[in-house]
C-alpha cells in the first residue's frame, strides 16, 4: 500500500502529476475537492471552507471567535481518517505536517516556475499574464500563511519533504514516473496496523478539540488525549461545576467516543 503527499504551488503541475500517481499505483486521489467534500460532511458550510481552505484568517475572520479554528481541527481529522486507509495520493492541506512521523508516509514536493505557471493560468481560466502574476502571488501568499498559522513552520522547509521536483527540467509523464518507482522500492514501508491505529485516534482527538472549541470552551485550561481507540481523556480546569459537565456532555456527543475518563478539576477564580 502507497500513502503519498503532493504538495504543490498554486496553477502548477502538481494535480497533474497527483492523477497520474493515483491512476498509476491504482490509489484513490484525495483532490481539494474531495477533501472539502469531506470537511463539509462534517458540519463547516461551503462559504466557510471557501473563507479557510488554506488562507490564514483575515482581520475580519478573527471576530468570528473560534471558526478558524473548528476548520482547521475539522480538516485536520479528515486528513488523518484519509490517511488511515493506509494508501492513496493527498494534495496539500498540511497533510506533509500533519504525517510526518508517519515513516510510511511519502512527502513531495512539486514546483513550477512562475513563467509555467502563468502559461497555465492564462490558458485554461482565460486571463491575462498580468492578472494571471497577481493571482499567483496572491495565493501563494495565503498557502504560506495558512501553513504558518497551522503549524507555525514554514511551507518550504525541505526537511518536511522527502523528494523536491522542479517541473521546468521534468515533464509531468517524468516526475510522475520517479515518485512512482520511489513508492514501489521497498525502502519505503506500508503503514503498520499500530500507524494506522494512532491516525484513528488522532481524528478522534481532533474532532472531540473542535467540538469543545465550538461550543466556546477556553482550550486555554482544557485537554485531550486519545490513549486508545474510542477512549477520550479530558483533563484541566475548569470554573466550576457546571461548565465541567459541559466539556463532558460534549465529549460525549463525538461520534466514535465509546468511553470517557475525565479529570478536570474545578477550580474558582481562573
Amino acid at each position: 500500500m502507497t500513502l503519498i503527499t503532493i504538495t504543490q504551488n498554486f496553477g502548477g503541475d502538481g494535480m497533474a502529476i497527483a492523477r497520474k500517481l493515483a491512476d498509476g499505483l491504482g490509489v484513490e486521489l484525495f483532490d481539494d475537492r474531495k477533501l472539502q467534500s469531506l470537511v463539509q460532511a462534517r458540519g463547516i458550510p461551503s462559504e466557510e471552507i471557501g473563507r479557510f481552505d488554506e488562507k490564514a484568517p483575515g482581520f475580519l475572520d478573527k471576530f468570528m471567535g473560534s471558526r478558524p479554528q473548528v476548520f482547521l481541527d475539522i480538516l485536520e481529522s479528515v486528513i488523518y481518517e484519509v490517511a488511515r486507509k493506509g494508501e492513496g495520493v493527498i494534495i496539500g492541506h498540511g497533510s506533509q505536517m500533519l504525517l510526518r512521523d508517519f515513516d510510511c508516509a511519502f512527502h513531495v514536493r512539486v514546483f513550477s516556475s512562475n513563467k509555467r505557471r502563468i502559461d497555465h493560468m492564462a490558458a485554461q481560466q482565460g486571463l491575462s499574464r498580468e492578472a494571471a502574476l497577481k493571482l499567483i502571488r496572491k495565493r501563494d501568499q495565503e498557502q504560506s500563511g495558512f501553513f504558518n498559522f497551522a503549524f507555525h513552520l514554514e511551507l518550504n522547509d525541505p526537511s518536511l519533504y522527502d523528494l523536491i521536483i522542479h517541473t521546468e527540467k521534468l515533464d509531468v509523464d517524468t516526475a510522475a514516473a520517479l515518485i512512482i518507482q520511489a513508492a514501489r522500492s521497498e525502502c519505503l514501508r506500508t503503514c503498520s496496523l499500530k500507524a494506522l491505529e494512532a491516525m484513528e485516534r488522532l481524528a478522534l482527538e481532533k474532532k472531540v478539540h473542535a467540538a469543545l472549541v465550538a461550543s466556546s470552551m477556553d482550550m486555554n485550561t482544557i485537554f485531550v488525549e486519545v490513549p486508545e481507540k474510542g477512549t477520550v481523556h479530558v483533563y484541566g480546569i475548569s470554573h466550576n461545576l457546571d461548565d465541567t459537565r459541559k466539556v463532558e456532555a460534549e465529549v460525549r456527543r463525538v461520534p466514535g467516543v465509546s468511553k470517557l475518563v475525565s479529570g478536570i478539576s474545578v477550580v474558582t477564580g481562573v
